[in-house]
């Protein structure tokens, strides 16, 4: 990250403009998440649906890296790489407290973390922690002309 006020504007542009793709992260799993419970659940059961809502999950935030990649403006490795561990910490804290502020236990709230369990969450927050910079690779490699 920067240094002088320049690099202090920048670090706090990063910071917000992570924070503001995160929230739409958030926004589009909640709604996926509405209605996977509604539409999904019933025909395959709350487990199935709550292990496909994982890689349906992948996708929305690769979609949402993909496009805000450019604007978060995390130029280096090391700038994705602190993207995506923010992405987690933060996920992780919502998944936690929106679980429980559902009234649900915290053995419900663990279970989807447990992959002896059927629980792919692990799989899907390592996902999210590369996403950014899969996302930075992907929008800055050279198209080939042909």
């Amino acid at each position: 990250m920067g240094t002088g006020s320049q690099g202090l504007t920048d670090d706090v542009a990063f910071w917000r403009r992570t924070s503001l793709a995160w929230m739409l992260i958030m926004l589009a799993e909640t709604l996926h998440g509405a209605v996977r419970e509604v539409f999904v659940a019933p025909l395959l059961g709350d487990l199935r649906a709550r292990q496909l809502g994982v890689l349906v999950g992948c996708f929305i935030v690769f979609v949402v890296a993909w496009l805000s990649a450019r604007w978060m403006a995390a130029h280096t490795r090391r700038m994705q790489i602190t993207a995506g561990v923010m992405w987690v910490v933060l996920t992780l804290a919502f998944e936690v407290l929106l679980g429980r502020a559902l009234g649900f236990s915290w053995e419900r709230v663990l279970e989807d973390y447990d992959p002896a369990r059927g629980g792919l969450m692990l799989l899907g927050l390592g996902f999210m922690g590369f996403a950014p910079m899969l996302a930075a690779r992907l929008r800055t490699r050279p198209r080939e002309t042909p």
